[in-house]
């Protein structure tokens, strides 16, 4: 008995030791990123400083599109879409909505999100976060283009203590949104297409309403009802009337959308009625929130503004959350769709975006009551200009750095070093999950610097950084091995065929920084060797394949920490 147990602690302390020699061999391979920083410096912020009592808009720079708000007390939280991003949904928090800090994401779990098939701009559309008093629960309802999930809704009691596992909901359509009655009744709302056969024009929708089942946290069959056909008024063909939101006020009911697409035609409009479920008039006045008139060369525009939703603020006045662009100067959308907000005026019978129909300003009046702008402070999410250094020194990463289609510990690991990448064996340019740590781009004119250690063993190996669009639309720039010898490249992708910009040998003698620069359109990327100056290769390359105006999609662009074995870019 007592061999027969030596032999088994002996067959465990070998397998310890293959494991641990294995687990060493996997991180002598990967590439291991020490230190990122990120500076931002867009000529409008220091054109327009802030004054006293004033916050810069957008409040979340970036790629978070499509916000959505509720509050409970003096809570506010805010989620925006996030594609096939992982985790999904980033989720946010502010007591007097100038100051936000993100909290963590609703959907963080496979068994949530399940994107790992999905392209990049597939999986989480357009999220609803609202909070119903009734049952002190709040809800988060979206489609989820990806795994078979459909339409979907998910709850807790706590955003800071995370989410249930998703309910899927028995409606087809996008752009769930949940209202809750004082009697308590419940109800869904949503875009789809029209009845079979009768689409009249190309982007012809329909708003849909239906009766829910809070306890089944199910729809009620046989109760949707078309509450909106087409737009403000068919006989002109509006598209897209898509993410709406219910209201009451005053014992009437708002229906909010919007209308127009979301590029540069998007706008906000309302409509009223006495029944939840219709019917609906809207408002004479539409849109109540629109970019789409004025001219195309104006300094420092804002554009593509809709998708709203209303909550009433610290000050008891109402504000709305809604995405807007600040394109660059070839009037491309690199930064993707940001989070904007403006006062609303809800004096009269209709709400009115404050200044939401002549061309938005860069800075805000801060709500009555708010006396301290902290942005950038004290965990507060930063906006403006601003530096943002990340030395991989924490046991918990930052919520800003993301996966693309899984979880990002399923390939990173942290310890004194600093951040390990395990590579993968999948290339950027698949629709899989990647070994690939992100972080947004925020501003037009940008600095991107990250120092990585790294020695690739064979030519189907290479790590450094990507500016990714999407799977068909990036660069890639970093070291790789060709024969005995180590070669930094940068690589393009333009609708899915890659060519080779540059290329150039490599020596090491210890750590290598990889550096991505824009100046608006214009992109270039530079390596420094220990003790020795950037050295740009390939020169100034056109950023249009970052932008949706070129390569489609709803995002924006991606900047990564990447590493992959099957790397197919050769040096020239």
């Amino acid at each position: 008995m007592r061999n027969r147990q030596t032999l088994i602690l002996v067959i465990l302390m070998t397998l310890i030791s293959i494991c641990a020699a294995h687990s060493q061999q996997i991180k002598k391979n990967s590439p291991v990123f020490s230190k990122v920083v990120y500076e931002g410096n867009d000529q409008v912020y220091q054109e327009y400083p802030l004054r006293e009592g004033e916050f810069y808009n957008p409040i979340l720079q970036g790629c978070y599109p499509d916000p959505s708000i509720t509050s409970k007390g003096e809570d506010y939280y805010l989620v925006c879409s996030s594609f096939s991003m992982f985790p999904g949904v980033p989720l946010f928090h502010s007591v007097d909505l100038v100051n936000w800090t993100q909290i963590g994401h609703v959907l963080d779990r496979k068994s949530q999100l399940k994107v790992e098939h999905g392209g990049i701009s597939a999986g989480i559309y357009a999220p609803d976060i609202l909070y119903n008093p009734y049952n002190e629960t709040f809800y988060m309802i979206t489609t989820q283009f990806a795994g078979g999930m459909g339409n979907i809704v998910v709850k807790t009691k706590d955003p800071k203590q995370g989410w249930s596992d998703p309910v899927k909901l028995d409606f087809g359509g996008i752009d769930p949104a949940l209202f809750f009655d004082e009697d308590g009744k419940a109800y869904v709302v949503h875009n789809d297409a029209p009845d079979p056969g009768k689409e009249q024009y190309t982007g012809h929708r329909v708003i849909k309403i239906w009766e829910y089942d809070v306890e089944a946290d199910q729809v009620i069959k046989g109760t949707d009802k078309i509450i909106v056909d087409g737009g403000v008024d068919i006989t002109e063909q509006p598209i897209w009337i898509e993410a709406p939101h219910i209201y009451k006020k005053d014992g009437r009911y708002y229906l909010m959308c919007a209308e127009g697409g979301t590029g540069d035609w998007h706008s906000e409009v309302i409509f009223v009625s006495d029944s939840p479920k219709g019917p609906y008039v809207p408002a004479p006045g539409n849109p109540i929130l629109t970019q789409r008139y004025f001219a195309k060369d104006r300094e420092n525009k804002v554009d593509w503004a809709g998708h709203a939703d209303l909550v009433l603020g610290p000050d008891d006045q109402y504000y709305g959350v809604f995405l807007g662009i600040r394109p660059n100067d070839k009037d491309r959308v690199n930064t993707g769709r940001e989070t904007f907000i403006l006062p609303v005026d809800w004096s009269g019978e209709f709400p009115v975006f404050e200044n939401g129909l002549i061309p938005l300003e860069p800075r805000l009046k801060m709500p009555g009551g708010v006396t301290k702008n902290k942005t950038g402070q004290d965990g507060f999410f930063p906006n403006g200009n601003f530096t943002y250094k990340e030395e991989f020194n924490s046991n918990q990463l930052d919520f800003r750095w993301i996966g693309l289609r899984g979880p990002r510990e399923d390939f990173i690991s942290l310890d004194k070093e600093g951040l390990h990448i395990h590579p993968f064996g999948v290339n950027i340019k698949e629709v899989k999950p990647t070994s690939t740590l992100f972080y947004r781009q925020q501003h037009k004119d940008f600095s991107f610097t990250a120092s990585m250690e790294y020695q690739p063993r064979a030519e189907n190996e290479l790590a450094g950084i990507t500016c990714l669009q999407s799977e068909e639309f990036n660069y890639v720039f970093g070291v790789t091995k060709t024969g005995n010898d180590f070669h930094v490249l940068l690589e393009r992708t333009e609708d899915g065929v890659s060519r080779i910009i540059a290329s150039r040998k490599l020596t090491f003698n210890g750590p290598v920084q990889l550096r991505v620069q824009a100046e608006g359109d214009d992109y270039l990327f530079s390596y420094a060797l220990p003790g020795a100056d950037f050295v740009s290769l390939g020169g100034p390359v056109s950023g249009d394949i970052l932008s949706t105006n070129v390569a489609g999609g709803f995002t924006g662009n991606l900047i990564g920490l990447y590493a992959t074995t099957v790397n197919d870019a050769k040096p020239d």
